[in-house]
């Protein structure tokens, strides 16, 4: 499975690359905090994959990583090639780029 650091995303956000960025936490967590990503909590990730973009790169959040690696896996089971998992989450995220971060 493909995983991008945090670093990386920021990277990537700073240069204005052209990606989706799909956030699988439940709506309730994506309110506490989130990188502007579309929430799509992960019981409904395969059920709203036409929400998802196969023509470009797609990260795939949640709250640690491990949430956002199943729904790497669901859609890549659904043909999707595209897919990359964000190392660490959320979590991961406000320790090494946004400390003032509210997290859960």
């Amino acid at each position: 499975m493909k995983e991008v650091t945090v670093q990386e995303l920021k990277d990537m956000l700073d240069r204005n690359d052209e990606f989706q960025l799909i956030d699988v936490r439940e709506p309730f967590e994506y309110e506490v905090s989130n990188l502007n990503g579309l929430n799509i909590p992960l019981a409904g990730v395969v059920i709203e994959a036409d929400k998802i973009h196969r023509d470009k790169p797609v990260i795939i959040q949640c709250r640690s990583g491990k949430r956002s690696a199943q729904a790497v896996m669901l859609l890549e089971q659904q043909g999707f090639d595209n897919l990359a998992n964000l190392k660490g989450g959320i979590l991961a995220w406000k320790e090494e780029i946004d400390p003032e971060m509210d997290v859960y």
